[in-house]
């Protein structure tokens, strides 16, 4: 009889952008390095598993279980029959994980140096699981660091390391679309982390390849990743008819279609692009169609780690710089604070830029003194680099220009150069 389906385990799926074949072929790996044995897990047990009808597997399927995921077996929605336990402790089951994708890893590397082309090594799901890890610890590194070269280097050594996978690697072609989305999405980390530096030119060779990697993945939510990150750096280089047709080829994308908060995010892209480009009224309809789609997306579904960045606070930020580009200071302010209220602790990188955002807004009303005020809380920042450098630089620059011979101007550009 069906039981509870296991919305724990399909949500750890989900997330790991796993199917049921992908997560029983990992369950197999993991129980032949636990036992010598070869698994005899199956799509139709995995289905069993997310159903409800088997709500708590054999022994040596939770050990397999615990090793794949780092989890507990009751953290992935599974009931302990009477007396039963949970299986091993989350921590041992982290490090077990580790130990797990660390040698499938070691193992493809090792022989695929030495393996003539007809007996490569297999690349499968445990691979492109370890990458999707690296590619999250990237972002999070992104969030507490801002675009650094370190974050650069570090996203285009992870691009050699999965196209070496693609190309030494025997792989189902599942697997080689899998490969070549992590790929692209680390091409675009390293684009990312360049424009985030204002190396602008860099960045376009980065980009370059990432849509050519994207093309060949077809996975729709990297393609939508790439065209945003297009549509941005288009409008840091003033090319704004550039930067809207890059906003709309997001828009043309699956994910868009598909998923609201996707959609959200393509929208409010465009609206920048569109307040750039001088087009007001398509702006403000942008901006509105992105508050709409946020209100309609499932927040808790699970998705990729590079729209963990897309919260309400980050639409709010993103609508307050459309505001301040049509010179709506009142409104971009609102939204900014709106803003910096929701960010994480660890995001430095983008509470120092909603600041200078901030700053600009209330400068843009008049208020120099306050927004002196605001912008030298950001000043001495390590954060204060790249684009948040460049926004601190425009604020002089449109300080000097309301107000070049005011005592505030003065005290502003002195505590500039002694900063």
């Amino acid at each position: 009889m069906p039981g509870t389906p296991n919305h724990a385990l399909a949500a750890w799926m989900d997330k790991q952008q796993v199917d049921a074949g992908d997560l029983a072929d990992l369950v197999n790996d993991a129980l032949a390095r636990l036992t010598g044995a070869e698994g005899k897990a199956s799509e139709r047990l995995v289905y069993r598993w997310l159903s409800g009808e088997n709500q708590w597997p054999q022994g040596k399927y939770q050990q397999a279980l615990v090793m794949v995921t780092g989890r507990s077996i009751t953290d992935l929605g599974f009931v302990p029959r009477s007396g039963g336990t949970g299986g091993p402790a989350p921590r041992e089951g982290r490090v077990k994980r580790r130990a797990f994708f660390t040698a499938s890893t070691g193992t493809v590397l090792a022989l695929a140096a030495t393996a003539p082309a007809a007996a490569r090594p297999t690349v499968g799901t445990s691979d492109v699981l370890r990458l999707h890890g690296e590619l999250a610890r990237l972002y999070a590194m992104d969030d507490e660091q801002g675009g650094t070269t370190v974050l650069e280097n570090a996203a285009l050594g992870l691009v050699e390391e999965t196209r070496g996978l693609q190309q030494n690697g025997s792989a189902t072609q599942k697997t080689r679309s899998r490969l070549y989305a992590l790929a692209a999405a680390f091409t675009a980390t390293a684009m990312w982390a360049a424009v985030d530096s204002r190396r602008l030119d860099d960045a376009q060779g980065h980009l370059n390849s990432a849509i050519h990697l994207a093309g060949l993945s077809g996975d729709g939510q990297v393609q939508h990743q790439i065209w945003r990150y297009a549509a941005m750096l288009a409008d840091q280089r003033g090319r704004y008819a550039d930067s809207v047709a890059a906003a709309e080829a997001a828009m043309n994308t699956r994910a868009h279609r598909t998923d609201p908060l996707y959609a959200s995010l393509s929208h409010a892209r465009l609206a920048l692009s569109a307040a750039s480009a001088g087009d007001q009224s398509r702006a403000v309809r942008a901006m509105t169609r992105a508050a709409d789609a946020f209100g309609r997306a499932e927040l808790a579904r699970p998705r990729p780690a590079s729209m963990d960045f897309y919260t309400l606070g980050e639409l709010h930020g993103l609508t307050g710089i459309t505001h301040y580009r049509l010179g709506h200071g009142e409104n971009a302010e609102f939204h900014t604070h709106q803003a910096l209220a929701a960010l994480r602790p660890e995001q430095h990188r983008n509470r120092a830029y909603y600041t200078a955002q901030t700053a600009l807004a209330q400068l843009q009303q008049g208020e120099a003194e306050q927004a002196c005020a605001t912008a030298a809380t950001v000043i001495s920042e390590p954060a204060a680099t790249g684009r948040v450098s460049h926004l601190l630089g425009t604020f002089t620059a449109s300080l000097t220009m309301r107000a070049p011979g005011a005592a505030i101007t003065r005290a502003w550009t002195e505590r500039v150069r002694t900063a």
